[in-house]
């Protein structure tokens, strides 16, 4: 696909969101084109909204990533968020996790064709306690259609670092999981989740999110001990 089509078919606010480095971006989304169906990273149906509802849906979860940090992509898949996240934040040192060896063959062309020097591929799930070992601590781990929020929550805080975050990108249906796993999710060592929003000043759409800090985990039975001991100094 020439450049000039890559071109024409671009949105004015990819240029937004990538800056200096739209071509990486064109060019990713040229490869899942010519491959994506094929090798099975993406359904026919998706060919037409690369741009908005894939690439740069997931470059903007930026705005939850501080500066040249860490981060840790769960199940990449087709490299999203990662790889979009990747173009558009080389400030960032990023891990393509992916536990399927055609999907990591994908991921590791990409990382080449597209030159992301500060992008690691690697092998595996994070429920893995050898992914766990291998891995350093992450400030921020994403994930994007992997699980519901408390099995998330469950393989992917231990791989995220003290006040670390996890930011899961989520649909409409961001609330009712909050209220549902918020339980779940405090027990493997999470924060109250909160919900943002991403790129709601490019996008016309913009990304849901939910984000959860990794705190201390609590022991069970802790905090019924330290009432007792507190009624018993009061007593």
């Amino acid at each position: 696909m020439g450049r000039d089509r890559l071109e024409s078919t671009t949105p004015t606010t990819a240029i937004a969101v990538f800056g200096e480095h739209v071509d990486r971006a064109e060019r990713f989304v040229a490869m899942l084109r010519e491959e994506g169906v094929t090798r099975g990273l993406i359904g026919p149906r998706e060919l037409d909204r690369l741009w908005d509802r894939h690439v740069l849906n997931s470059a903007v979860l930026g705005d939850e990533v501080p500066r040249e940090t860490s981060v840790v992509d769960v199940g990449s898949g087709a490299g999203l968020p990662g790889v979009p996240l990747a173009i558009s934040r080389p400030d960032l040192d990023i891990v393509l996790l992916e536990p399927m060896a055609r999907r990591v063959e994908w991921l590791e062309e990409v990382v080449e064709e597209l030159d992301l020097d500060g992008v690691t591929v690697v092998r595996g799930r994070a429920e893995e306690k050898a992914v766990r070992a291998q891995l350093d601590p992450a400030d921020v781990v994403t994930a994007r259609a992997v699980a519901p929020l408390a099995r998330l929550a469950g393989w992917c805080l231990p791989l995220v670092g003290e006040s670390g975050t996890l930011v899961a990108l989520k649909g409409a249906s961001a609330a009712e999981e909050i209220e549902r796993d918020r339980a779940d999710v405090a027990k493997v060592g999470g924060g109250e989740p909160r919900i943002a929003e991403c790129g709601g000043d490019i996008l016309d759409t913009p990304t849901t999110v939910v984000v959860i800090e990794r705190v201390a985990r609590q022991r069970p039975g802790s905090q019924r001990k330290r009432s007792k001991k507190k009624g018993q100094r009061s007593a």
